[in-house]
């Protein structure tokens, strides 16, 4: 074929990762195209109306923001805006919990009726302290050229936080540092969001992933994106179109050819074939989409575990510890058959071929925090949006009958919602134009055919340290062709919703 048009730079793919590259690069006067194979941009990191005839826009598959930093808003001038939640976490153990938020003398005293001292309190306030440390240290990197193990390192500062959370696994101190099964298990779940690892995985994969969870923002915090995650990409194709970028979907790339230097990229539509030539292109996608891309031998398989689960409701449900409001607790994270025994076992069962029995999971309503996602007539009627995150679902479990496993699942993981409901779930949930109840659930296979997730792998696949390695690059998204990048989450630094792998890939293009 021959290249209709030359770019600057063209960008497979218009998730937000995509769209930041293509901000930065036209603002600095490059010419950019960015193919989207959808109709609409965001990947996932969008916002839906999942139920028929029901106005309710929900952040369909992923829920908070904590990894974008500011700098990025800033700059790119995006008009966005989180809202910080009001409880942090809410777990509860038959009829009483553990809330944490509040102010420091309720969480406080929440630790000592839980534990009955407090001394889990205290060991709280120092692990944390710790890591916040870290964080403030730690996240300003993610959008700097990479740093070696060593100036990273020094750069924390810290050698007991370095032993913690770089060479040994996070079990270690999970034990070491807090004594309560309830409140271990509370720790432990940061390490466990979208990875399947045990606590003492030797990988240090439950680090990694834990490390990614406590840095956010300098701070560790996970906020509410106002109008939803949607609005978020929204703002940034707005911010890319008014620079100068050209968005086209419905444009899916097929191939790329190129010589280190110049690049021509193969697309279809639903009206043929096209091509274009860019001098930098740039791939907000998994790797092994990129392998595809270029023909290449695609990296090892990656698998995804977790379960999805998007709910309306017509009220929040009564709970058992009647200490607590409703209100309070689903603001927060709500923490479901999480305590560190539950979620060893978990773990055990599915390593073992098995769907867990007892399914851990975690829920935050974001209309708590943000009614706008409501239309007028539901948010009146005090309809309330949950969304539950499953753990120690891999996809596995999932490839004989992927249907029959989602439906055993979920009810499973419903169940043990309801044990520490005063009231079924099921009785609150708001029915859709047909009389359906208003709820859907997602597993790995299903998040792979709908936004081709390898594996159903939120991060495409397992994260890394955030420091320089063989092969990485200066920032963390150079391939072995001088002219492609990756600026999906599965660059080094990717991973949720962050927008860094694409400021370090449009960096990197700029030869920052």
């Amino acid at each position: 074929m021959t290249a209709q048009r030359s770019y600057d730079a063209v960008i497979v793919g218009g998730g937000h990762n995509g769209l930041v590259a293509a901000a930065y690069l036209a603002r600095a006067g490059r010419t950019v195209l960015v193919l989207e194979r959808l109709g609409s941009t965001g990947g996932a990191a969008v916002s839906t109306r999942p139920f028929a005839g029901v106005d309710a826009r929900l952040s369909r598959y992923s829920y908070l923001v904590s990894l974008l930093p500011p700098k990025i808003v800033r700059e790119l001038g995006i008009r966005f805006a989180v809202r910080k939640r009001s409880i942090s976490s809410y777990t509860p153990k038959g009829d009483r919990g553990l809330l944490v938020g509040g102010g420091p003398g309720r969480t406080r005293a929440s630790f000592a009726a839980l534990t009955g001292s407090d001394r889990e309190y205290e060991a709280w306030q120092a692990f944390y302290g710790r890591t916040g440390q870290l964080a403030e240290r730690v996240f300003p990197t993610l959008t700097e050229p990479l740093p070696t193990r060593d100036e990273l390192r020094a750069r924390i500062d810290d050698e007991t936080a370095w032993r913690m959370l770089f060479e040994q696994p996070i079990g270690v101190a999970v034990e070491e540092t807090f004594a309560d099964d309830l409140v271990r298990g509370v720790v432990l779940t940061d390490a466990l969001i979208g990875t399947f690892a045990d606590a003492h995985d030797p990988t240090l994969l439950q680090n990694r992933c834990f490390l990614y969870h406590v840095i956010g923002g300098g701070t560790g915090d996970w906020d509410v994106p106002v109008g939803g995650m949607g609005a978020l990409t929204d703002a940034l194709a707005d911010a890319a179109r008014a620079a100068g970028a050209e968005i086209r979907t419905g444009h899916e790339a097929t191939g790329i050819e190129t010589d280190g230097t110049r690049a021509e990229i193969t697309y279809r539509t639903a009206d043929g074939e096209g091509t274009v030539a860019a001098g930098h292109v740039l791939v907000n996608a998994s790797p092994q989409a990129l392998a595809a891309l270029l023909g290449e031998t695609p990296p090892p398989p990656a698998e995804g575990a977790q379960l999805k689960v998007n709910m309306l409701l017509t009220r929040l449900p009564r709970l058992r510890d009647r200490s607590v409001d409703p209100r309070e607790a689903f603001a927060g994270t709500f923490h479901i058959a999480e305590g560190y025994e539950q979620l060893a076992a978990a773990y055990a069962e599915a390593a073992a071929g098995r769907l867990p029995s007892t399914p851990p999971s975690e829920i935050y309503c974001h209309s708590l925090t943000d009614p706008s996602i409501l239309g007028p007539d539901l948010a009146e009627r005090g309809h309330q949006t949950l969304t539950l995150f499953g753990l120690h679902a891999p996809a596995r479990l999932f490839t004989t009958d992927n249907d029959s496993a989602r439906g055993a699942l979920l009810k499973a993981t419903l169940a043990a919602l309801d044990a520490v409901l005063d009231e079924p779930l099921t009785d609150c949930l708001a029915l859709d134009a047909e009389g359906r109840p208003c709820i859907e659930a997602k597993t790995p296979l299903d998040l792979e055919r709908e936004l081709r997730l390898p594996g159903g792998h939120i991060f495409h696949r397992d994260l890394s340290f955030p420091y320089a390695q063989e092969s990485t690059g200066r920032w963390g998204v150079e391939t072995i062709h001088p002219n492609v990048l990756l600026c999906g989450a599965g660059a080094v630094r990717g991973g949720g919703v962050s927008g860094i792998p694409g400021h370090n890939a449009a960096m990197a293009a700029l030869g920052r």
